[in-house]
């Protein structure tokens, strides 16, 4: 009897982990491909290998839906909380008190395109509410916090995921030239950089061609810019819950539901790091879980993706991405300019 009580959970068990497996296999080669080509990113390779995969994976989506699931959400709230290995909120603090407005006017110019000019594209509200985070925060990583807040579908994040890439690498071959042609100094296009490109490895790439002085400022503001996510999810969850009726929920645990977890474990990282409690060694192994664990979900993601559906949304959140990054990169410089005159 005793074993036959225990079949059920066993099954379950296994059941969750075969889709977690694949997600785990194929997010392991796609981290692996990002530190060869960090350009990419390994959330990027990830994304286009489960989408690939997906016709395979969609005919043994009874096996794999469990484990997929599991990825998509325990592994991606985690994902989040490793990443607050990277912050130091003092070397936040300590940026120049220009890099406040310019990050503020950017991410409030991109947060309100995306709703009016989602709007009359008629981008559907959880895509473009994903292209908006991702284009004014700080990419994947915003995304993957957005992503259960708002409990985006995969064929969202997919699509939200291939936008941003899309437009970080061409700000990686534009802004350089561009910052060198507007005569900016090191700290000048290390605030731009910061400000107006998503992914770390890019806005180091794109910040190398003006000096370490510029790389290091870039990748503060890069790190302020991420604390961003903590209010923006939070908002987000809040006007997401207002859609269910809370009238008999006790309002101790209507307030707990308001603040995930994993935003709350996020910050305690984040306190322990600026504390000096987060040996270097460790630091760095967190950072990279928080990397593996963003591409294990992300291919979890592609491999959920409905390609048909995929292709039925268009070519309109696209040019939805492309006005974004426009917005923010000319907000950012204007910004700028207004700032220093």
């Amino acid at each position: 009897m005793i074993v036959l009580a225990h079949r059920p959970s066993h099954r379950r068990t296994l059941v969750k982990a075969t889709g977690l497996a694949a997600a785990a296999s194929l997010g392991l080669a796609a981290a692996v491909a990002g530190t060869l080509v960090p350009v990419i990113g390994g959330p990027v390779f990830a994304v286009v290998a489960g989408v690939l995969l997906s016709p395979l994976a969609r005919r043994r989506s009874a096996a794999l839906l469990p484990g997929l699931n599991l990825a998509k959400g325990l592994i991606l709230q985690l994902s989040v909380v490793f990443l607050g290995a990277q912050l130091s909120l003092n070397e936040v603090l300590s940026a120049s008190a220009a890099s406040l407005p310019v990050m503020l006017g950017t991410l409030g110019v991109c947060l309100l395109l995306a709703w009016l000019v989602g709007r009359r594209l008629g981008v559907p509200p959880d895509l473009r509410t994903l292209i908006g985070v991702g284009t004014g925060i700080c990419g994947a990583s915003a995304i993957a916090a957005t992503t259960p807040a708002i409990r985006a579908k995969s064929n969202d994040v997919t699509y939200a995921i291939s936008t941003i890439f899309l437009f970080n690498l061409a700000a990686v071959l534009v802004f350089p030239p561009l910052g060198h042609a507007l005569q900016m100094n090191a700290h000048a296009f290390g605030l731009f950089a910061g400000t107006a490109i998503n992914d770390t490895s890019s806005v180091v790439a794109a910040a190398g061609a003006h000096g370490q002085e510029a790389v290091e400022y870039a990748v503060v503001v890069k790190l302020a810019r991420t604390l961003m996510i903590i209010p923006i999810v939070l908002v987000l969850i809040t006007l997401t819950r207002r859609r269910t009726d809370f009238r008999d929920t006790p309002k101790v645990r209507l307030a707990a539901s308001l603040v995930p977890w994993f935003l709350v474990a996020f910050l305690a990282v984040a306190a322990l790091n600026t504390g000096g409690l987060i040996p270097a060694a460790a630091q760095a192994a967190l950072h990279r879980m928080a990397l593996l664990f963003i591409a294990v979900a992300l291919a979890a993601v592609g491999l959920s993706t409905d390609v048909p559906a995929l292709r039925r949304t268009g070519a309109r959140p696209l040019l939805l991405g492309l006005i974004l990054w426009a917005a923010v990169t000319l907000t950012s410089l204007g910004l700028q300019y207004l700032l220093t005159d």
